[in-house]
């Protein structure tokens, strides 16, 4: 008798100790406080709109699976590729020029990519057909209203350093003063339009008279650029940027689409919310 109330005295504690560790649950799939308080750190956003977030990503991956939507290692594999070539690098470049520029291991960016993969393929299954091009007047108006959002710098002063050396470079990025024949440097001025976009992004959050961080250069060495100076452009001519356009206008289509059909998906779903994060 008393082994059987111990028993059930332990299961009790065991079921609530589990339970304790649930924030959300979206048909039948658990949101822990965990994961909550991880993308609250990651976002710093607020629990209501983390759990917003949350939610919907997990309606995301029960209709991937409903959906029997995949993405292979290939596919993941040709995107990187894709993303390596158009900044001139070798896959294994790339990897080393994400994990010194956001610190993503290999691994990291391959579910990343995954994730970016399945989620296109989503959208194409929900919406079936195309989206329609912006037209002019849409552009116009687009151009008109996000001038701000849509400024650049025209171009980049910077000085190139380049090393064989990893750890040499590495020293003379911390150490300005430091010299090493292995290191050598060029000047050099990098219109924004002429240089890949995720160089344009990198060079752009960098502040001025600083390092980036350490890249492989193509070449079976490694670089950094100390920004001299940045040089914003005065007149934005609307042709020059209209693909930018074009894209934002079209991503935002696509994520109305998307926004309607999870909300009318949220509508019939199971979601229980057990608790939020203090």
């Amino acid at each position: 008798m008393y082994k059987i109330l111990l028993l059930l005295l332990m299961t009790s504690l065991l079921s609530a100790k589990i339970y304790d560790g649930v924030a959300i649950v979206v048909e039948d799939k658990a949101i822990t406080l965990l994961d909550m308080q991880k993308a609250m750190t990651q976002t710093h956003l607020d629990a209501k709109k983390v759990s917003e977030l949350l939610i919907r990503k997990k309606l995301e991956a029960l209709e991937i699976k409903k959906r029997k939507i995949t993405v292979t290692s290939d596919e993941v594999y040709a995107d990187i590729k894709r993303l390596a070539e158009r900044n001139h690098l070798s896959v294994g470049e790339f990897y080393d020029a994400v994990r010194n520029s956001n610190g993503l291991s290999s691994s990291a960016l391959q579910k990343k990519i995954k994730e970016k993969l399945l989620h296109e393929k989503l959208f194409q299954a929900i919406a079936m057909s195309s989206l329609s091009e912006p037209s002019d007047d849409e552009i116009a108006e687009y151009f008109k209203f996000h001038k701000k959002e849509l400024e650049h710098p025209s171009s980049f002063d910077v000085t190139i350093y380049t090393s064989k050396s990893r750890e040499e470079l590495e020293t003379k990025v911390h150490n300005l003063m430091f010299y090493s024949p292995s290191v050598t440097s060029h000047e050099q001025v990098l219109e924004y339009n002429h240089i890949s976009p995720e160089l344009a992004s990198l060079l752009s959050k960098t502040k001025v008279d600083t390092f980036t961080p350490v890249l492989p250069n193509g070449q079976g060495g490694f670089m950094s650029f100390y920004i001299k100076s940045v040089k914003m452009a005065k007149d934005m001519d609307l042709e020059s940027i209209k693909p930018q356009i074009i894209n934002a206008i079209m991503s935002k289509k696509r994520e109305e689409v998307l926004t309607e059909y999870f909300a009318r998906l949220r509508d019939n779903a199971d979601i229980r919310i057990i608790r939020m994060p203090k």
